[in-house]
């Protein structure tokens, strides 16, 4: 374990050991519901099913994970929008649904007013990608190309709205590139066009690509956050890579029904911060190339309120049109 987790760990534990309810056990009785809106398997899945059972460990409370996918992820979103605020079922997922009203032309709910934050589990990385027999060997020379050939260069969306599209986006900023996006359904089909030379470079999360990656079936370019990950430490990141203003994760975390209270909530959150720092100690995330993050509400709020705004600015200069 890097010191950075150490660090967080033992930080968070401490924190908690201060909280007299987590302390006497009084977390209420009955059956702690996580909802997660997309199908059993999938990253955002196994995460909530780490965090639920340690939940359920660390509480001693029934802990039941339970899949409501489709809509964009939003069917599981209403069934939690619509649940009792009493803090016992709860929305897992991913940073996508904070974005439903710069996403979605109908949205069922705002994600900002609709449901109250209780806390950020993790960030994972992102990679770049690009076909096996392209020559580019590091992120300077495939922007190079990408802008001296504008017309030759596609790169794949694996989900319009999601953080795979939004880091692309952002890398186009940064990078002064004129890309054609390619919109796929899903990171699977997308993956084996890059593999196959059929579009030109892929930005997804490090869990889904690291498998090609490592196989060689994909060239790996740079990751997306500020230090290298701990999945693919032999990957430079753009920022080391000589640009420093391209930082973007993905993030997972919870959300209560609005209304929720106040007590409630922190006592959720530093639950949930106890259990993500048993998760880092225990290497669990890191094996679905997540870094924990321990975190105030308050510091959640600010933290969505920030990364709204970029996704929104980003996706408005795009031209991007709710669907």
């Amino acid at each position: 374990m890097t010191m950075m987790k150490q660090l967080i760990a033992s930080a968070v534990l401490g924190l908690c050991s201060l909280s007299p309810a987590l302390a006497q056990g009084k977390f209420p009785d009955g059956t702690l519901r996580l909802v997660v809106p997309f199908a059993a398997g999938g990253g955002v899945d196994q995460a909530a099913r780490l965090l639920g059972r340690q939940l359920q460990t660390d509480l001693g409370v029934t802990v039941i994970v339970e899949n409501k996918a489709g809509a964009s992820g939003t069917i599981g979103g209403k069934a939690v929008q619509m649940a009792a605020p009493d803090g016992m079922t709860l929305l897992f997922s991913a940073a996508t649904h904070v974005l439903a009203k710069q996403v979605l032309a109908v949205p069922p709910y705002d994600p900002q007013t609709d449901f109250t934050p209780v806390a950020r589990v993790g960030e994972a990385p992102l990679m770049l990608v690009i076909p096996p027999t392209a020559p580019q060997k590091n992120l300077k020379e495939v922007l190079d190309a990408a802008r001296a050939q504008p017309d030759k260069w596609t790169a794949a969306v694996p989900a319009l709205g999601a953080p795979s599209h939004l880091a692309t986006l952002l890398l186009a900023k940064q990078g002064n590139l004129k890309l054609t996006m390619t919109p796929y359904r899903g990171t699977a089909p997308a993956l084996a066009d890059v593999a196959g030379g059929h579009v030109q470079l892929l930005m997804d999360s490090i869990i889904s690509i690291q498998a090609m990656a490592k196989s060689g079936k994909v060239k790996p370019i740079a990751t997306t956050m500020a230090k290298r990950s701990s999945v693919a430490p032999e990957v430079p990141t753009a920022v080391e890579s000589g640009f420093p203003g391209m930082v973007y994760e993905s993030w997972y975390g919870v959300w209560a029904p609005r209304g929720t209270p106040e007590d409630r909530v922190q006592l959720l959150n530093k639950a949930i911060n106890k259990a993500v720092a048993e998760l880092a100690k225990s290497g669990s995330l890191e094996a679905l190339g997540i870094e924990p993050v321990a975190e105030t509400t308050d510091q959640v709020r600010k933290y969505i309120a920030t990364d709204v705004a970029r996704s929104a600015e980003l996706l408005k200069e795009s031209g991007f049109k709710p669907e």
